[in-house]
């Protein structure tokens, strides 16, 4: 399936008009669509008018409700995944200010209790040193100042016992020079030293692990309700049921094959040697 940009844009609004004229369509109010669904009356509402956008486990629930045919119901299906796609340009994150995209994020790790975070290029601002934070902001326009402090803010969501938090970090990730050499070493230290967090784990790929998928994108999964994938110039955000599911089975895959705990620590500690050297 391709994602234009425009197009997810429009998608939602396209699926609660459909969705509408389905219904009236068929003969039915909202009252009794919702019980056929066994929905209340106010959430095909909120379908019907866009408030709310419905999963694709609800579209298929209420286009089965309303008989229709097997194509409509891939036509449907297409638009309400599509609908719960999310493209975020990063110029556009630019203009509204960097650090609102910090508070953004803040959010979204304060409503979830399972975070799970596949980096295979660089290290995540939570794990991050100041001077590590400070030089990945670099190619960011204007001042930066204001982001790094709510980047270096939000790292205190690591020491809620009450969230779980796993790191899959590859030794590109670990390794991959954006400071000189000795804050290299401390910013490894650093990622040997959160692995012993109660509701932390850090684990790392080394280069000549065997594996049969590549480490195509950073992409972090919240509980298993949210998905965001970054590349160079955004990041899309999938809540639909099955693409996280997917993105949180392709983490899965690599969590097997990553090292943990002492066995983590001792490569990191190795690594963080050739930089002292």
């Amino acid at each position: 399936m391709t994602f234009d940009p425009e197009q997810l844009g429009q998608s939602k609004a396209d699926l609660a008009e459909k969705l509408r004229a389905l219904r009236k369509a068929a003969g039915l109010t909202g009252d009794r669509l919702a019980k056929r669904c066994n929905m209340s009356q106010s959430q095909i509402s909120k379908f019907e008018t866009g408030k709310k956008t419905p999963r694709l486990v609800d579209v298929e629930c209420i286009l089965r409700a309303l008989g229709a045919p097997p194509e409509l119901i891939t036509e449907m299906a297409a638009l309400a995944r599509i609908a719960n796609t999310e493209w975020q340009d990063k110029r556009s994150s630019w203009r509204r200010g960097l650090e609102k995209r910090q508070t953004e994020l803040a959010a979204l790790e304060a409503g979830a209790t399972a975070l799970r975070y596949f980096l295979p290029a660089m290290v995540t601002g939570l794990l991050a040193t100041p001077e590590y934070v400070r030089a990945s902001l670099s190619n960011a326009p204007g001042d930066t100042s204001k982001t790094v402090a709510r980047k270096l803010e939000r790292q205190a969501v690591l020491y809620d016992t009450s969230k779980s938090f796993t790191f899959l970090l590859t030794e590109q990730a670990v390794r991959w020079p954006i400071v000189p050499p000795p804050a290299m070493a401390v910013q490894i230290d650093r990622l040997a030293s959160l692995s012993h967090l109660p509701n932390v784990r850090v684990g790392v790929i080394p280069f000549g692990t065997p594996m049969t998928r590549g480490p195509m994108n950073t992409f972090t999964v919240y509980d298993d309700r949210l998905a965001t994938v970054e590349n160079f110039t955004g990041r899309m955000v999938f809540q639909d049921s099955r693409d996280v599911g997917e993105h949180l089975a392709v983490f899965a895959d690599f969590e097997r094959h990553a090292q943990f705990g002492p066995m983590a620590r001792r490569q990191l500690a190795e690594w963080a040697e050739t930089y002292r050297a």
